[in-house]
């Protein structure tokens, strides 16, 4: 009898073994099901009401991008021409200081400075109709205390290449290029590992930087600013704005990065930044810019896909003059093992013949299509986002349906309010699709239609006079 017991709890235990695996596999399905079940059943949809009463003039807040340290040498000159096509404005690049080899100590112990590789990499920026968006890092190696992201042996000596980094960027006897960006450092909470307090403080760096942006002489204006931390964390901004205007520092702009598939999380970050600096009045004029976006910080398929686009299109589309710029991560993917192998370029690398436009860049361009004055709109939902604008003559209205999981469908109301003509050609251009035209008249000053939309697709439609 004793001996059956023992059988029996070794073949309940072996049984038990089993199962946790296959237990958690469904855990998850399950979880993932009741958070697609929770979305759907939570999410509002869309009903847009687009008021033609007054447009007023914006500045888009794409066109601007950031490009990793892919490469040392040369990395973005061979896409000059299709970047100078989608028009960008300020591009974004770090490892100024450990890539470009802009400083040495020479025999005498001084530093020494030369600029040539740096200067070949702006001179590129420059060619696509750019303007460079410098992230001051990352340590050189002739004042560091260990690697590239370490502390310098002296304080001093990183005020030191801060500042004459700005001259020559910014002087007017050398680079001579107006509004260039300076953020201090890169992800410094990641690259470094920097706190808030102690020996790796980044409260110093930015000091040190800040009074390096002061003692610059003979310059065009710059902005200037930080943290371009891995998020947005409360403990940063407070941290950084309070030790500012107790040490009377400037913050023309505060930055941070983002990847996330969820659009809301873009929302959300732009409205707590907002909610938090009312807390800090000295600098109610910092500008807020998201210096990296995408969906995933590490490699994944999808940046190859009509995903990474409709991703985009939707993430503007949301946060259409809630900020100022939001930087795409990034232009040009780094040399790999095959063309597509889901880095996050919207331009493939040469190594595999002529850069190829991928869905992300096409994204782009379409955006491009949505330039002038904007009218407020009313009524966006959970999945469908929009904004529109008046070229001239035409009003034009972008809608997106973004799903991160590619299965809501929507029939979306629109409402156009106070029309300015009665008769008009109603064009549909389908992102990555076809278009078509209707002739439409009416004798209401209120026109309406619908827009049945498929997951993860976007439509700009016309009204043309």
């Amino acid at each position: 009898m004793k001996k059956k017991k023992i059988i029996y709890k070794l073949i309940t235990l072996l049984l038990i073994t089993l199962s946790i695996p296959i237990s958690i596999y469904l855990l998850d399905r399950r979880t993932n099901f009741i958070n697609r079940a929770y979305f759907s059943l939570t999410g509002n949809e869309a009903n847009l009401v687009i008021n033609l009463t007054d447009s007023r003039p914006f500045v888009p807040h794409w066109g601007y991008f950031a490009q990793g340290g892919e490469e040392r040498d040369g990395m973005l000159s061979d896409v000059i021409k299709p970047v100078s096509i989608i028009e960008p404005v300020y591009i974004r690049i770090d490892h100024v200081y450990d890539f470009y080899d802009v400083v040495k100590r020479g025999s005498g112990g001084k530093l020494e400075f030369n600029w040539s590789q740096l200067d070949k990499e702006l001179n590129v920026i420059l060619q696509m109709g750019a303007k460079p968006f410098v992230s001051l890092s990352y340590m050189p190696s002739a004042i560091s205390s260990g690697s590239e992201v370490d502390t310098p042996y002296s304080w001093d000596e990183w005020k030191q290449v801060v500042q004459r980094t700005i001259e020559h960027v910014s002087g007017k006897n050398e680079l001579a290029i107006t509004d260039v960006y300076y953020e201090v450092w890169n992800e410094p909470d990641l690259f470094g590992g920097y706190k808030l307090k102690g020996s790796k403080n980044y409260l110093t760096m930015y000091l040190y930087a800040e009074r390096a942006s002061r003692d610059v002489r003979n310059t065009y204006t710059f902005k200037f600013g930080g943290p371009a931390t891995t998020g947005l964390y409360k403990s940063w901004f407070d941290n950084l704005l309070i030790f500012a205007a107790k040490n009377n520092l400037r913050v023309d702009f505060f930055s941070w990065h983002l990847y996330s598939k969820n659009i809301a999380d873009f929302e959300k970050d732009i409205f707590n930044a907002k909610v938090w600096l009312l807390n800090h009045p000295k600098y109610a004029s910092t500008e807020f810019i998201i210096s990296e976006s995408g969906f995933n910080s590490e490699n994944d398929s999808l940046y190859d896909s009509d995903f990474s686009a409709i991703h985009t299109l939707s993430m503007y589309a949301a946060t259409f003059q809630k900020i100022g710029k939001i930087l795409v991560f990034e232009l040009k993917d780094g040399p790999g093992p095959e063309k597509f192998w889901g880095r996050w370029g919207i331009l493939t690398h040469e190594n595999f013949g002529e850069p190829t436009p991928k869905p992300r860049y096409k994204a782009l361009e379409f955006l491009n299509l949505m330039r002038g004055n904007w009218y407020p709109v009313y009524g966006q939902g959970s999945w469908v986002k929009a904004f529109a604008i008046t070229n001239g003559s035409s009003i034009k209205l972008l809608v997106v349906n973004y799903d991160p999981y590619s299965k809501h469908v929507e029939n979306v109301p629109i409402t156009f309010v106070n029309m300015p003509v009665t008769s008009f050609t109603f064009r549909r251009t389908d992102f990555l699709g076809k278009t078509t035209n209707m002739q439409n008249t009416t004798s209401d000053k209120n026109w309406k239609t619908m827009l049945f939309m498929q997951p993860n697709t976007a439509s700009i439609l016309e009204i043309i006079p």
